[in-house]
């Protein structure tokens, strides 16, 4: 017997109740450890128990939970908590563009409600994200400055094209099994902006002109703190906030759902600081993490969202990061010609780009589109893939080694001539 084991008792009754206590403790431990882990089982991943118990509520209430849930899934999280914590973070920055998101998001749903799109889809939040993005880029590109309501009317028509764009692209692009990602909000918000402009009577947009002439650079004049707080600004650059406060936030409704999720978009932003860093872009635009969002959101689906997480999909997303972010420049001086801004589109064409690769590595596995649900889940999916892909290949060597070998025989005086070669040698 150990010394930490030994127990003086001054009479039998006394060790009768001890050993009665040990496992009541015992059993009170294990009895809270399981309700935390239910709790988090509850608020973390998708809230499918949460969600399943929304089914027979009435449609307002409904609208609530399909109105969060499309908040988060800008970032790729199906979780109504996140959603509310991303809504806190569009408060601060501007309680303006939170209504505006809002209401982009409201009329997005209900639009693909009424051209009776998939009802899950709708429930995940799917048909949503698009349109609070209209409505927030629309309010932070306007000109005319915040509470001008007559901008709700062009955000409510120009988010009700959102559903239309997305049932659209996605016929086309299921026939490769890819997701539309952004790329109605990209389509709706450019010919927007390309229709009003700078100088609009009614609607005047901010006006974005080509770089000129050579930035005067001092690298010894660099910032460092800025350049670390750019990482979770970069974040909140996803949904148009500078705001480092609200940047932060949305790492916390990131990490709620999926630290995996939070980690790839840490590591997204700060590879697209570093990069703009090495093409000597300006150091204003890199505080104000305008280089980092699309990185971030490309990082995120490469590594675990839409490829199941290994170390070979994480350092592919690192490099998807990396070419979102030149591509990015590109894209910023190609729009800007123009008056365009730079939304998404580097995000799209470089995760598209990506998600079309072709391997005969079992690591580099793509998740099938009706699977895809979170990058832990899906992880959890291609291991048990793998594991029924090895149990079949087992099986099937097992027929083949019991499996008789047989062929003819061709006999000469009672002596065979050759004997026929097993059916697995060739």
């Amino acid at each position: 017997m150990e010394l930490g084991e030994i127990v003086v008792t001054g009479s039998p009754g006394e060790r009768d109740l001890y050993t009665e206590q040990k496992p009541r403790t015992q059993d009170l431990l294990g009895k809270n450890g399981k309700q935390i882990h239910r709790v988090f089982k509850y608020l973390t991943g998708e809230m499918k128990e949460y969600g399943e118990w929304m089914k027979n509520k009435p449609l307002m209430v409904q609208l609530v939970d399909w109105i969060l849930r499309g908040t988060s899934q800008v970032m790729f999280v199906n979780n109504p908590l996140s959603g509310l914590f991303i809504l806190v973070g569009l408060f601060i920055q501007k309680p303006w563009w939170m209504l505006t998101g809002c209401a982009g998001s409201v009329v997005s749903t209900l639009t693909a409600l009424a051209l009776s799109q998939d009802r899950s889809a709708i429930a995940a939040g799917q048909h949503g994200y698009n349109g609070i993005l209209v409505g927030l880029l629309m309010a932070v590109y306007s000109d005319k400055g915040d509470y001008y309501w007559w901008l709700l009317p062009p955000v409510a028509v120009t988010s009700m094209a959102c559903p239309v764009l997305t049932s659209a692209l996605g016929s086309i692009f299921s026939k490769w099994d890819l997701p539309v990602f952004t790329l109605p909000f990209n389509t709706a918000v450019t010919l927007y902006l390309a229709a009003t402009g700078h100088y609009n009577l009614f609607f005047p947009t901010t006006l974005i002109k080509p770089v000129a002439s050579v930035p005067n650079i001092t690298w010894t004049a660099i910032n460092v703190p800025l350049l670390l707080q750019s990482i979770p600004v970069g974040v909140g650059q996803v949904y148009g906030c500078e705001n480092p406060w609200t940047g932060g936030i949305f790492l916390v409704a990131l990490l709620i759902s999926s630290p995996l999720i939070c980690l790839h978009a840490a590591i997204g932003s700060a590879v697209g600081m570093f990069a703009a860093l090495s093409i000597a872009t300006p150091f204003d635009s890199i505080y104000l993490g305008l280089h980092n969002y699309n990185c971030a959101l490309a990082c995120i689906a490469i590594g675990g969202m839409f490829y199941a997480l290994t170390w070979q999909t994480h350092l592919l997303a690192l490099a998807c990061a990396l070419f979102c972010a030149y591509s990015g420049a590109a894209f910023t001086n190609a729009l800007s010609v123009l008056g365009l801004p730079l939304c998404t589109w580097p995000f799209c064409f470089s995760a598209l780009l990506f998600l079309l690769i072709t391997s005969d590595n079992p690591a580099l596995y793509k998740i099938p589109l009706c699977k895809v649900t979170y990058p832990e889940a899906n992880r959890i999916y291609y291991l048990r893939m793998m594991r029924r892909a090895s149990e079949s290949r087992r099986e099937e060597q097992k027929r083949k080694e019991q499996k008789p070998s047989g062929g003819s025989k061709i006999s000469t005086g009672g002596t065979p001539l050759c004997t026929p070669k097993n059916s697995r040698a060739y």
